[in-house]
């Protein structure tokens, strides 16, 4: 039904625009699931090692998952458990790093036919955080496929699987799809919302973002995107409403607002459906009528992180 195709060929899955057909990788996805277990022997004999920099639930799991639903093995490496890295080239070791990554890319390299790597931002240093220093010197120093299990400023796997829950639950051709600022007690990295606004400039969507004065996001990313200030009035008659926080771009890193005028209520979003990417602090960003309705759908967005794993996982192993 989806015959492998060069315009699909994948070698590497670090942001979205890895992909060359959006929609197209929506509907494979959607199939896939149906039987995930299809193309159990493709990964026969081949290895995932997992590196995280970073904790993680979904990710870690579905990703897991998704890979022995192709049949692969799995590796995982807490990098904090291990050796310090050192990223810069030139350097000379005589403080606190054991590791440079030149070799420890290539080690484990040797080790997994493709990496997958979760690395947070500083959100101290923003020149630092946007050249995307960890994932780009694996990416430079690994000679396996790179898949990004969330950076710096992307995080692109779940944008995948926002994008196949939209295409799963809409019920029109094309949905409005609003993403809005919500408070939060930490200052959160903007890599969410990021991929999430590439993604829904990509498919078939009315899409527009609402949050505080002072939150607007890297304007490279939400490029000709709507920005509304007023919540009520951007999330009239919408079809989707996805909640997440993050921290300010302009004043990098910092917490500007927590007014908790902001968090979702039923009121607020009537009949959208609600989505969020989880972990998500309840009565904060949003409460618990909204997370607890029949519209709420983030347990149905973390079931996807699965398959958006896999249809990646099975691109890239199609390629290798």
């Amino acid at each position: 039904m989806f015959p492998l195709s060069w315009e699909m060929i994948m070698k590497k899955y670090t942001n979205i625009y890895d992909i060359s057909n959006i929609p197209e990788i929506i509907q494979e996805a959607i199939h896939l699931k149906k039987n995930p277990f299809a193309h159990e022997n493709l990964g026969k004999h081949k290895t995932l090692v997992m590196l995280f920099f970073n904790a993680s639930l979904r990710t870690r799991l579905s990703t897991e998952k998704a890979a022995k639903n192709l049949g692969m093995q799995v590796m995982i490496l807490n990098v904090n458990d291990t050796w310090n890295l050192e990223f810069e080239d030139g350097t000379v070791m005589n403080f606190n790093t054991t590791e440079h990554v030149k070799e420890a890319a290539q080690v484990i390299s040797q080790y997994a036919d493709i990496i997958a790597i979760r690395a947070f931002p500083s959100l101290t240093n923003k020149e630092k955080d946007a050249s995307e220093w960890i994932l780009n010197r694996f990416t430079k120093h690994a000679t396996v496929p790179i898949i990004n299990m969330e950076s710096a400023t992307m995080h692109p796997l779940q944008a995948l699987a926002d994008a196949i829950t939209i295409e799963e639950l809409k019920t029109i051709k094309k949905p409005k799809v609003v993403l809005t600022w919500a408070p939060h007690p930490k200052a959160l990295p903007q890599a969410v919302a990021n991929s999430f606004v590439e993604m829904m400039e990509n498919i078939d969507v009315d899409f527009c973002i609402t949050h505080p004065k002072g939150y607007e996001l890297n304007p490279e990313i939400t490029l000709e995107t709507q920005i509304n200030y007023n919540q009520a009035e951007a999330l009239k008659d919408a079809d989707f409403v996805y909640a997440k926080n993050w921290s300010s771009y302009s004043n990098y890193g910092e917490i500007l607002s927590q007014d908790a005028n902001w968090m979702l209520t039923q009121e607020k979003i009537k009949t959208a459906k609600f989505m969020h990417c989880l972990p998500v602090r309840r009565n904060v960003v949003v409460e618990d009528a909204v997370l607890d309705s029949n519209n709420s759908i983030v347990i149905q967005q973390a079931n996807n992180r699965t398959y958006a794993a896999q249809i990646v996982l099975k691109k890239i192993l199609e390629n290798l």
